[in-house]
């Protein structure tokens, strides 16, 4: 778990007050705050409208409220709220038009809440959730969506709607393997390519080859190119 120390203070137009892990509370100057295992220093920066907080020997607090912003070295985030809790401020809660970037899964995200695992690299989003995998350009929208760094894998709730190039998924549910780039879908699934539908109560999508798998009642409609010299007829 990496430990957070903080060093100096936002700068809220005026000087304010941080709250250090294991030390009293003191007034510093703007500067980022650092935190991390010696061997692995990670530096979080925030600024805010208004900052608020406390320490203790167990458990750490720090609310961020009023255009508020937080930046680690692989992720951004902003939000009307944030809130940093637990030992070493292990956990990062957001709330209140959430939007970020977090550079080293190269994914974008905005939503109405969301938490952060800092020991597990784990993230919850909820409420109207947008994603996008800029690495596959994949967009995926959901009630909620659970990110594993440590897999790459999202599992996604509520009125899914995924989509990359001409392929269109709804479903209840689903589980996408970003490194693997396989998309399990269930809950009415449906996939559509252009004038093509797919349904079953199982599907399965390579985004990479488009290969697709249907199980449990199938159904759906092809429409073929129309080409009527097609097969070498003259």
């Amino acid at each position: 778990m990496k430990r957070i120390v903080f060093l100096l203070v936002v700068i809220l137009g005026c000087f304010g007050t941080a709250f250090p892990a294991n030390a009293p509370s003191a007034e510093t100057s703007s500067a980022p705050v650092r935190a991390g295992e010696d061997t692995s220093p990670e530096t979080i920066e925030f600024s805010a409208d208004r900052m608020s907080g406390s320490t203790g020997d167990r458990s750490d607090y720090t609310r961020l409220s009023g255009n508020a912003r937080i930046a680690t070295d692989t992720l951004e985030i902003t939000a009307d709220v944030i809130e940093l809790s637990g030992t070493d401020f292990r956990y990062i809660t957001a709330s209140g038009n959430v939007s970020g970037i977090h550079h080293g899964e190269q994914l974008e995200f905005s939503c109405g809440t969301m938490e952060y695992d800092r020991t597990l690299k784990q993230t919850v989003f909820s409420d109207s959730v947008h994603l996008i995998d800029k690495e596959n350009s994949v967009t995926a929208d959901a009630g909620r969506i659970e990110y594993r760094e440590d897999t790459g894998t999202a599992l996604m709730q509520l009125n899914i709607k995924l989509v990359q190039n001409d392929s269109v998924c709804t479903a209840a549910f689903a589980v996408y393997r970003k490194n693997q780039q396989m998309l399990e879908l269930s809950g009415n699934p449906r996939v559509e390519r252009g004038t093509d539908t797919f349904r079953a109560q199982e599907i399965q999508l390579n985004l990479k080859t488009d290969a697709i798998t249907l199980d449990g009642r199938v159904s759906g409609s092809i429409t073929d190119s129309g080409d009527k010299n097609a097969g070498g007829n003259k």
